[in-house]
Order: structure tokens, then C-alpha cells, then sequence
């Protein structure tokens, strides 16, 4: 096309707009392509760099962790998965104020979250605030999950069982397991996981009523055999607690724990001079052997007392009980076949005062004398 056929076409502004506003589009198009390819090359970055800080953190380079994460958020900033695991790292390396300020806002974002209320919540048991990590764990015991919810919001209430029992907060932590135990679906590793940590919150009862859960289906089970008798030890019911002991030391010889407490159950059961069934010389020498050993406590007490010059109302009360055995002594020892039963009592009562003083004054005691002690405080329920 010759000039003269073009100029017309120059003289028209709807032609020359529309060129324009096509080579605008173009340019338009071709930019917004290349800004998009250039936000997509940024987050393949971040998420490189957001997988090489989780290695550096399963490796436990923590703080070569924080830097990848901070760099990823540089390059895609409201990525919320990138936050959260930077919070965690902070958190973890004891950076808590930077962690929290992280937490928080993503908890501004998504006040239901079950992961960034966890995250709160470990953050408070960190920092040893009881009432706080009760409400963040709450929150995400409560809050929104996704796969595995159930799981998720079943460790968060263990985790803050776990907390509360370290922290010693036992009334916030047998609430919460009194909830834990209604919601348990029937899994022996879930309910022995309960009942261990009724054990540690010294609710025995419940503890034991468990462990025979756990029984009724797997009667073999040596860690259910071994907390059962625990529990039952613990609440004075020595003979059912030596029966659930002795089949779980005889499956696992190298439980120390459990030998230990079987020996000291069966010494209980030995020692106890008001079992049912015994002959009368045998309740006779199980009465002189429980207030011979009390005498020898006591005495074996008063010297290191007196050798540690201790307070004077110390020293007269254990001469008090001194007084009282010596007196009492030729009465136990009066009969070569049988005792009667108000000096047995008279005896054994002593016998319990002075285990119990002696343990004030002197410390806890072993063998005979801490058999004797445990039997002060279950008289009655030895053969439960």
C-alpha cells in the first residue's frame, strides 16, 4: 500500500485508538504473563527453601531452619503453613516473644485453628502459664482439623494432661482425664496410656478400674498385669495387688519396679498378724516379730536423734513410746501360745504409733519397719 493510501487511514482516530488499545492489550497481556510467571518462580522458591528448612529442623539445625523459613516467607508472605512452622521453630529455640507475635496473627486469621492454637498452647506450657495453655489446648481440643481430627484432638488433651501432671496442677489434670477416659474408642494402647497417667495423678481407684478394663481383653498383658497391681498396692488391697504383681513379674523378670513391689507386697502379707486363717502361733509370732522390730525402729531412731542433738520435744516424745513398749513387752511375751486379742491390739497399735513417728523423725524406713508402716495405714485391708 502506496502513502497516499495511508494517509486517509492516519487521519481517522477510531483506526489510530484502536491500534493503540490492541498494542496496549498486547503489552498488557504479555506483562501480566510474565508478572505471573514471575510469582509462580517466587513460590517454587519459597516451597525449596520451605522444605529445606523442615530438613534442617528434622536434623536439628534449628536455626538454619529459621532462616529458610524467614527467606520463604520473604518470597510468598501469606503463605500460612510457612508462618506456623517459623513460629514453631522460634518457639522451640526459646525466641518466644517473636513466636507468639507470629502465633497471634495467625490466630487473628484463623481463631479456630486447631494447629496454631496447639501451637499456642505448648508456647504457654513453655512459659509455665497454667491457665493460658489450658485455654489455648482447649481451644484445640475443640478446633477445626483436618485429616485425623480425632487423633489430633485426642494427643492435644494428652499432651495437656502430660503438662498439668508436670506442672503438679493434679485437680486440672483428673478433670481432664475423667473426660479423656469417656471418649477413649476401645484401643489398649490408648487406655493403657490413660491409666498410666491416672497413676501419676495418684487417682489409684480409677487407675485400677482401667487396668481391669484392659484385662477383661487382653489378660496376658504384662504393662496392664504391672499397673493393676501398682493401682491395687497403692490402695492398701495388698493380696489382690500381690496376685496381679506376681504374674506380671513372672512374664517380665526385669521389671525393677514390679519385683520391688512385689516384695514388699508379699512382706506386707507376711508380716501382718491380723490376716484371716492364721493359727494362733502363728498370729502369735507375727504379733512378737512386728513389736520386736518397732523396738529395735525406735531404739536404732532415739541414738541418732540424741547423736544429732535434736529438739528436746523430739527426743521425749520417741521416750514416750519407749516408755510405752518396755511396759507393754512382758504382756506380748507372756504367752508361748496365743496372746489376748486386747494386748494383740494394744500391741499392734503401738507398733503403727512408733512406724509412724519414727518416719517423722527419722525417715522413710525399709524391709520390715516400711511393711509395718503400710500396714498402719490400710488396718483391715490387707486381704482385699
Amino acid at each position: 500500500m502506496n502513502s497516499a493510501r495511508l494517509k486517509p487511514l492516519v487521519h481517522r482516530p477510531s483506526v489510530v485508538i484502536a491500534g493503540l488499545t490492541v498494542i496496549a492489550i498486547l503489552a498488557f497481556v504479555s506483562v501480566g504473563r510474565l508478572a505471573s510467571r514471575f510469582r509462580e518462580q517466587q513460590k517454587a522458591l519459597a516451597r525449596r527453601l520451605y522444605a529445606r528448612g523442615l530438613d534442617e529442623q528434622r536434623s536439628g539445625h534449628s536455626d538454619l531452619a529459621i532462616e529458610d523459613f524467614r527467606t520463604a516467607l520473604g518470597y510468598n508472605r501469606d503463605e500460612f503453613q510457612y508462618q506456623l512452622s517459623l513460629a514453631r521453630a522460634l518457639r522451640d529455640t526459646g525466641r518466644t516473644d517473636e513466636a507468639e507475635a507470629y502465633l497471634v496473627s495467625l490466630w487473628e486469621r484463623a481463631p479456630q485453628d486447631g494447629a496454631v492454637n496447639l501451637a499456642l498452647g505448648r508456647l504457654a506450657a513453655r512459659e509455665g502459664t497454667i491457665d493460658k495453655a489450658i485455654q489455648y489446648y482447649h481451644n484445640a481440643i475443640y478446633g477445626v482439623w483436618g485429616p485425623n481430627q480425632d487423633a489430633n484432638r485426642r494427643n492435644a488433651r494428652f499432651e495437656l494432661i502430660d503438662f498439668l501432671l508436670g506442672k503438679g496442677a493434679r485437680p486440672q489434670a483428673e478433670a481432664e482425664l475423667i473426660t479423656l477416659a469417656a471418649e477413649l474408642p476401645p484401643d489398649p494402647a490408648l487406655e493403657l496410656r490413660a491409666a498410666q497417667l491416672l497413676i501419676r495423678a495418684q487417682d489409684y481407684e480409677r487407675a485400677l478400674k482401667q487396668y481391669q478394663k484392659i484385662l477383661q481383653r487382653e489378660p496376658s498383658s504384662t504393662v496392664a498385669l504391672a499397673g493393676a497391681g501398682e493401682a491395687a498396692f497403692r490402695l492398701g488391697r495388698y493380696r489382690a495387688a500381690c496376685a496381679y504383681l506376681r504374674t506380671a513379674a513372672a512374664s517380665n523378670p526385669q521389671d525393677a519396679q514390679t519385683q520391688q513391689l512385689l516384695e514388699t507386697c508379699n512382706l506386707i502379707l507376711q508380716a501382718d498378724p491380723s490376716r484371716r486363717g492364721l493359727s494362733n502361733a502363728e498370729r502369735r509370732r507375727r504379733l512378737r516379730a512386728a513389736f520386736d522390730q518397732a523396738g529395735q525402729r525406735l531404739a536404732s531412731c532415739a541414738s541418732s536423734q540424741a547423736a544429732r542433738a535434736a529438739d528436746p520435744s523430739v527426743g521425749a516424745a520417741l521416750a514416750s513410746l519407749k516408755s510405752d513398749w518396755m511396759r507393754l513387752k512382758p504382756r506380748v511375751e507372756a504367752s508361748a501360745t496365743t496372746v489376748r486379742a486386747d494386748t494383740a491390739d494394744t500391741a499392734m497399735d503401738l507398733v503403727f504409733q512408733i512406724e509412724q513417728q519414727t518416719q517423722q523423725q527419722c525417715g522413710p524406713p525399709a524391709g520390715l519397719d516400711q511393711a509395718l508402716l503400710l500396714l498402719s495405714q490400710v488396718r483391715g485391708g490387707v486381704d482385699r
